[in-house]
């Protein structure tokens, strides 16, 4: 093994890696997370429709999936501390642009377009990305439910802090204040300076192996397809509950501020999530965990639509979808390393997640758009069960294996 290598693997550096790379996630997925608390607000201020800002947040997850494949690259080619620096300055001129976004275009350049891409390159999936890199295949799955809780708790602690602020300085400072604390994201990111070049070494069969005959193995391969299309239902699930439980609760009649405490309960619950996910994925059979997710999601919001939305249900529903949403990433994110190795894991999650953010850019226009035509979110409920269902049924028969080129050189 080369000293590279090794010292990437085993050396003292792996704490600060974590550490920093933790942090990113808590400071990147917070502000993105808490989205939703400035509809009601922004939408009255503006005098805009409801499928006005949905939009915006739609093109937000959709231009975060184009861009991630990109920014995985990026990562790969030259660096994630590059990558992240960039992704920071798009990030905060966006958050900057929609204190005075007085337009439909201007929201969506800035919430859409620009905080889209800033997200895409300052974002968990490259944290994970060098955590793969970094900690030995057996630390794998643990650091990545890790790193997904840390991004949770930055949606448990900017979720309160976001409705906090709202209410006492309102929704053009709160931006302000959030564009600041995205500015540390490079500070940060310095310990993850590490590239796919970097990591080649004896001990990583077929080393040599180009970004383009990766990207080409990966789409040749069945269970890479078949987790892509998967993980297309999590992203429809997840964005469209971030951005419209709250009006949601608020059009049934209870206090505004449950919907922050919806979303904080969702972030706090998915740390147990996702570090659960991790431990789960570890031991056990990766296709089949999330199989039972997507199912037991699908339950969880039969059963929400079905009761009466009390603050009770509220808080149950919160509570057991938090422990549903996140978790998906450690055994997804983890799948394509067995399957593929570290090397390239940048980019070919990447275009796993360019999936989940399709499904992101649907779940959130959709529910904008057909409660405005329908005056309810009946239907999007039901599409959601539905997928739900769907995607249990297409990962069950992914194998959890290396492909033929990493088996038969390991042999």
């Amino acid at each position: 093994m080369s000293s590279a290598s090794s010292q990437a693997r085993t050396g003292p550096n792996i704490p600060l890696v974590i550490a920093c790379g933790c942090l990113i996630a808590l400071i990147s997925f917070g502000p993105r997370s808490a989205m939703g608390l400035f509809f009601q607000p922004m939408t009255e201020a503006r005098d805009w429709s409801r499928e006005i800002f949905a939009l915006a947040i739609a093109i937000q997850n959709l231009v975060w999936g184009i861009g991630q494949p990109i920014a995985g690259m990026m990562a790969d080619r030259f660096g994630t501390w590059k990558t992240m620096a960039l992704g920071t300055a798009l990030y905060v001129a966006g958050l900057l642009m929609m204190v005075d976004a007085e337009s439909a275009v201007a929201l969506h350049v800035s919430a859409g377009l620009l905080i889209g891409l800033g997200i895409a390159f300052s974002s968990f999936s490259l944290v994970l990305a060098s955590f793969g890199r970094t900690v030995s295949p057996e630390q794998r799955s643990l650091a990545f439910g890790i790193g997904t809780a840390s991004g949770s708790l930055g949606q448990f602690l900017f979720a309160p802090l976001g409705g906090a602020l709202i209410a006492g300085i309102g929704w053009q400072q709160t931006l302000i204040v959030f564009a600041g604390l995205a500015a540390v994201i490079p500070l940060l990111a310095i310990a993850l300076k590490g590239k796919a070049d970097q990591t080649a070494s004896a001990a990583q069969p077929a080393a040599d192996q180009s970004l383009t005959a990766a990207m080409a193995e990966a789409f040749g391969t069945r269970g890479f397809i078949l987790l892509t299309i998967g993980f297309f239902v999590c992203g429809f699930h997840v964005a469209f509950i971030t951005v419209h439980l709250p009006p949601y609760i608020a059009d049934l009649g209870l206090d505004p501020a449950w919907g922050a405490t919806a979303i904080a309960l969702i972030g706090l619950c998915n740390i147990i999530g996702s570090l659960a996910s991790g431990y789960i994925g570890g031991r056990y059979s990766k296709p089949i965990f999330l199989s039972l997710i997507y199912l037991a999601r699908a339950v969880v919001i039969f059963g929400f639509i079905m009761l009466p939305v009390t603050p009770l249900t509220v808080l149950v529903f919160s509570g057991l979808m938090g422990l549903l949403w996140l978790s998906t990433v450690p055994p997804t994110s983890g799948l394509v390393a067995v399957m593929f190795g570290p090397r390239y894991m940048a980019t070919l999650f990447g275009f796993v997640f360019l999936s989940h953010q399709v499904g992101s850019f649907l779940g959130v226009w959709l529910g904008g758009k057909l409660y405005d035509e329908t005056g309810s979110y009946d239907a999007i409920w039901w599409m959601g069960i539905a997928l739900g269902i769907a995607a249990a049924i297409i990962h069950w028969p992914i194998q959890e294996k290396p492909v033929p080129r990493l088996a038969e050189a390991a042999e």
